[in-house]
């Protein structure tokens, strides 16, 4: 697993698969087309060449705000093997939140799907960095196919991913070149046994740190082929690939397993070509595991990664699975539980979940303080509660702060309380988790009204939808005619949680 001290990897990941000579082999399947590893190598080169030739420079930071194409990997690779350094954003946020982060980045570029530039464009002159704008699909045709390596070690700055915290705005979460090949080497080989003749498919997007292991680090890791889409992952959508593409591998969130069994279309076992899925982004409740497992016949290997540790660390696997828990270490990283005076816990008692392990990111960019916060030594704290049983296996416990997670999206409760206070007819709010019928969590308010105003269920709902990313709604509202409090005033959030 040793890692050289001059390394790119984008060149390593592109390399191995033209020296192992698999040029000719299917790298990519998206909605327009198709692409050989050689193709996707020459592509990359060439958008690579096309930055430099812009005047863009070793470190600048360029902007990925796409919809899952080639044209994602592509730029995303050509610019770490430029040395140039990608800043991959969701692409469900407002103008609000690209804003911040194109200031805070100080993007040089940015490479924009052109249903999403209208987002962009009322402060794009506003941005005193940025001097270009592409919109895919890239011409390349005329840049040269050849690019030198820019001269990287193994701990520089490669990319960027985004991350929300529970109170102001994103952090961007700084990675070095060397940690997309651990996670491949500890998780994607180490548990799944990855290999060349897999075809992987992720309903989580290139922009998501869990989407990005899956679909590009992983399967250029091991040379195999992946199915990419750019819509959104319903269930008719999520079929049509598991029954054209035949993918090997699926990588989903509880969410959507729970929509793919809730569907009438779900398509017989001896349909599908799949040998294991993957869950993260929330717990997994125990019923969905054994429903699918029973539907589908492979089981769904549940378990927790981070944008601050790139992938997954702690999981079920073959052989060593339980359902209802989110498995063990995986081999290469240490996990502590600890009490809030960071002391470890007994056995059976809740903690607060630590990481020790080779893929934590180096800081939060410009945040010093809740770098110091999060990066703790050797260690990285999680912000999940967990317990551990006496044969090892996690359990999911809960966040240390009022955090929830969301169809595996992060989501402030401040945030949404503060869409629900700017309507004119809201007096005060709190918003807490609460979990549906599934037992997956989603965001429900507490709405104390003005005197003498009005609003319904759904006008508050649509209004937030149109302050907030929609699925950042509260599923369920109450109205109340006020909110328990501590004798200082802040909301006793835990009293209104049931």
């Amino acid at each position: 697993m040793s890692i050289p001290r001059e390394y790119n990897a984008a060149e390593d990941l592109l390399g191995r698969n033209l020296v192992a000579g698999r040029g000719a082999k299917l790298a990519y399947i998206d909605d327009a087309g198709q692409c050989s590893y050689a193709e996707l190598a020459d592509r990359a080169n060439r958008f690579g060449n096309h930055l430099l030739s812009l005047g863009l420079r070793m470190e600048d930071r360029v902007v990925i705000a796409m919809h899952d194409s080639i044209d994602w990997p592509v730029a995303f690779l050509g610019a770490i093997k430029a040395g140039i350094v990608p800043v991959a954003v969701n692409t469900l946020l407002t103008s609000k939140d690209y804003e911040y982060m194109m200031r805070d980045s100080r993007a040089k570029a940015l490479l924009v799907s052109a249903p999403l530039k209208p987002q962009f464009d009322p402060f794009l002159p506003r941005l005193p960095f940025l001097q270009h704008v592409l919109v895919p699909p890239f011409e390349l045709g005329k840049g040269k196919s050849d690019l030198e390596t820019a001269p990287t070690t193994r701990d520089d700055p490669c990319f960027w991913l985004y991350s929300s915290g529970s109170t102001g705005m994103p952090k961007g979460t700084v990675h070095v070149h060397a940690s997309m090949r651990l996670t491949a080497e500890l998780y994607a080989q180490g548990v799944l046994g990855l290999m060349e003749s897999d075809v992987c498919f992720s309903a989580a997007k290139f922009f998501f740190a869990y989407g990005l292991g899956n679909s590009l680090t992983f399967p250029l890791m091991a040379g195999a082929t992946t199915v990419v889409m750019a819509e959104r992952p319903t269930p008719e959508a999520v079929f049509k690939r598991l029954l054209e593409r035949k993918p090997t591998i699926f990588f989903g969130v509880p969410t959507l397993y729970a929509a793919l069994l809730a569907s009438p279309a779900f398509p017989s076992k001896d349909l599908l070509r799949l040998r294991a899925c993957v869950s993260a982004g929330e717990a997994l409740p125990p019923q969905i595991s054994r429903s699918f497992k029973e539907k589908a016949g492979v089981e769904i290997y549940d378990g927790i990664g981070s944008t601050e540790m790139l992938h997954i660390f702690l999981s079920n696997r073959p052989g060593d699975l339980r359902y209802g828990t989110t498995g063990k270490a995986v081999p290469g990283y240490e996990l502590r539980l600890v009490d809030e005076q960071g002391h470890d816990v007994k056995q059976g008692e809740l903690g607060e979940l630590l990481i020790k392990g080779p893929t934590a990111a180096n800081l939060y960019w410009n945040n010093r303080e809740k770098s110091r916060g999060t990066f703790v030594g050797e260690w990285t704290r999680s912000g999940d509660k967990y317990t551990q049983d006496a044969d090892g296996f996690y359990t999911y416990g809960g966040r240390t702060d009022d955090m929830l997670k969301v169809s595996g999206i992060w989501v402030s409760p401040a945030e949404v309380e503060a869409a629900l206070v700017s309507h004119e007819a809201v007096l005060e709010a709190a918003v807490v988790g609460k979990e549906d019928e599934r037992k997956l969590v989603k965001p429900k308010a507490f709405v104390v009204l003005k005197p003498g105003k009005q609003a319904s269920v759904e006008d508050l709902q649509n209004y937030v939808k149109s302050k907030l990313a929609p699925y950042k709604y509260p599923r369920w509202i109450e109205f109340a005619t006020e909110l328990p409090k501590t004798a200082t005033g802040k909301i006793q959030r835990f009293k209104l949680r049931g």
